[in-house]
């Protein structure tokens, strides 16, 4: 008999062996205070399905939507049930579920699969109509969730297959897969799984629900872009999920069309560059191009800071309300410090000197700072800052005036005041750079005209394969992980531990004011991950097993162990990744 310890509740009860984790929930359930459905359980920290089957004894811990796991698992499902329904509506049909946008997931759907068309076809194609032809309408998304609906009424169960990497190889090759393919054939994994939904075969890295009832809270879209001209230039789908904090109801949708369009511009540059997902990365390795990928990737951000520094320079010498301030921001990791160095050095190649500060020096003392509802500081609180006093120094410095400006000292707690005086000259440009700088309070007495704003973060346009997204915060937590344990800041463990917090202070005073940014850049590189491993695993592999937070960097090791590792000894000196791995030649 088996011993399991059930942490909702802290009892142990025994089971025989071989028994499923949706069957132990059932003799615990009576007892497990959870406000919405179990869809998923940690086993030693260790996220499960709930068809899990238990051998040993073991400590469980049963999940709804709101937690992280239990989040990915029915996003995952439901991913999956959208994905039967194209094939089921639209034989032949493709669909590469992109990335997050409008707290939802856009899906670009092609209603038949280019590798099926005639030559005729083919060469009708070129067409506008022809490509409008395979764009999803209102009617076509009606049908889909038709179907979804149906799926999801039988309750069509997930069946989760263990195979051999061979075999599962060969059963994606059978079906046209070449994203899987690729990713499994470089992955050096010896055993795969791979899940089915009535006839449809599919591929997740992570675990699902057990069947399709369990998703009653989701919705599908038609999401259309527009053009110059106000027609549609793009339309894809708009897959909206469960709210994190309460899965009952539907994620308040949010417009991003510049987030769109950001992500919309790196997969161009994606498919130029023949990079859709680690499968294609890898192989590109193998191949020995990785020092190429790593300069291309660097020269599109270094051309890309030359037309950002253009634009300001360009707005400065205008006549009527002329750029004297920008403001960078952006969430934890994305890459600020380092974009505002190197946005600097491009300013002065334009003429024009750019005086920097940042707005944690305008943090008001420890024992001022406002605190969490346990106890501990809230340091991304906008009134952690004092932006009344940073308004008004940004204010004299705009007319002309000499400033002292304040250092905050990170070891004593205490603003300091160390004579550091500042002042605008005829050709400066002042950059204000902080987690807060696109929050209308700190610049709220100067005009609006005369900024010019930026918002940088790390959108990994990379997928694992056309189904598996990775989640742009990731990529982000990877690079804070590493920063944090070369600097001797905090064990893997401690960042991690912190980054709920983190997150939910994003969501809070970040991204609301994204939107409202002149221009975004993003920071993250194609071959990033590969980078990253290198320094990644041995961090990772410091969590202990018998600690909650183990279980995230399981998976985050799971999902980079995916990427073939390479050096970084090709990353030059100045890049936004020498902010995380070391070596840069930037003073921070």
């Amino acid at each position: 008999m088996l011993q399991i310890r059930c942490k909702n509740t802290n009892t142990t009860k025994s089971f025989s062996e071989g028994i499923s984790l949706l069957e132990v929930y059932q003799e615990f359930a009576a007892d497990i205070k959870l406000p919405y459905p179990v869809v998923s359980a940690k086993v030693n920290n260790v996220s499960q399905g709930l068809k899990f089957r238990l051998y040993q004894n073991r400590d469980v811990e049963f999940l709804d939507a709101r937690e992280g796991s239990g989040h990915r698992a029915y996003v995952r499902s439901l991913c999956f049930v959208l994905y039967k329904a194209t094939q089921d509506i639209f034989p032949g049909s493709k669909l590469f579920i992109e990335h997050s946008l409008c707290r939802g997931y856009y899906c670009n759907f092609k209603k038949e699969s280019s590798t099926r068309k005639s030559a005729a076809n083919i060469a009708r194609s070129a067409s506008t109509a022809s490509k409008e032809s395979l764009l999803p309408t209102e009617a076509d998304v009606a049908r889909l969730k038709a179907r979804m609906h149906e799926i999801i009424a039988l309750d069509m169960p997930f069946r989760r297959t263990e195979s051999t990497n061979e075999e599962a190889i060969r059963v994606f090759s059978d079906r046209g897969f070449a994203d899987k393919v690729k990713l499994l054939e470089t992955s050096g994994q010896v055993y795969s799984d791979y899940y089915t939904l009535g006839d449809t075969v599919d591929y997740y890295y992570g675990p699902l629900v057990p069947s399709a009832g369990y998703l009653q809270v989701w919705d599908l879209e038609l999401y259309e872009e527009k053009s110059a001209a106000g027609e549609a230039s793009s339309a894809g789908l708009l897959l909206r999920v469960p709210d994190c904090n309460r899965p009952d109801r539907l994620a308040e949708k949010v417009p991003q069309p510049k987030t769109f369009e950001l992500f919309a511009e790196k997969t161009h540059w994606d498919i130029i560059m023949h990079l859709s997902n680690a499968g294609d990365v890898n192989r590109a390795i193998m191949r020995g191009n990785g020092s190429q990928l790593i300069q291309v990737s660097e020269a599109l951000q270094e051309k890309k800071i030359v037309q950002i520094a253009e634009e300001i320079d360009r707005r400065f010498h205008r006549l009527q309300h002329p750029v004297r301030l920008v403001l960078i921001t952006g969430p934890s990791s994305s890459g600020k410090t380092t974009f505002c160095k190197r946005l600097s050095v491009q300013l002065l190649a334009c003429g024009l000197h750019p005086v920097s500060f940042s707005t944690d020096d305008y943090f008001v003392n420890r024992v001022d700072t406002p605190k969490l509802p346990n106890g501990d500081y809230d340091f991304d609180n906008i009134e952690a800052v004092d932006y009344r006093l940073l308004d008004d120094h940004i204010m004299q410095l705009m007319r002309g005036n000499r400033v002292e400006v304040p250092e905050y000292n990170f070891v004593t707690g205490r603003r300091e005041w160390p004579g550091k005086r500042l002042k605008l000259s005829a050709d400066s440009v002042l950059i204000v750079e902080g987690i807060h700088a696109l929050n209308p309070l700190l610049t709220r007495n100067i005009s609006h005209d005369v900024k010019f704003k930026i918002y940088i973060s790390a959108l990994t346009s990379i997928s694992l394969d056309d189904h598996n997204w990775i989640p742009t915060r990731d990529n982000r937590l990877l690079r804070r992980i590493i920063r944090d344990y070369n600097k001797g800041a905090f064990t893997a463990r401690q960042t991690i531990s912190q980054w709920k917090n983190v997150c939910q202070a994003e969501d809070q005073w970040i991204f609301p004011f994204q939107e409202s940014a002149d221009v975004m850049f993003n920071s993250a590189l194609n071959i990033e991950f590969a980078v990253l491993r290198i320094h990644a695993e041995l961090i990772l592999a410091t969590v202990p097993r018998n600690c909650p937070e183990y279980g995230e960097a399981h998976r985050l090791l799971k999902f980079i162990h995916f990427f073939l590792p390479i050096s970084d000894k090709e990353i030059p000196p100045t890049s936004i990744m020498r902010e995380f791995v070391g070596g840069s030649s930037f003073k921070y």
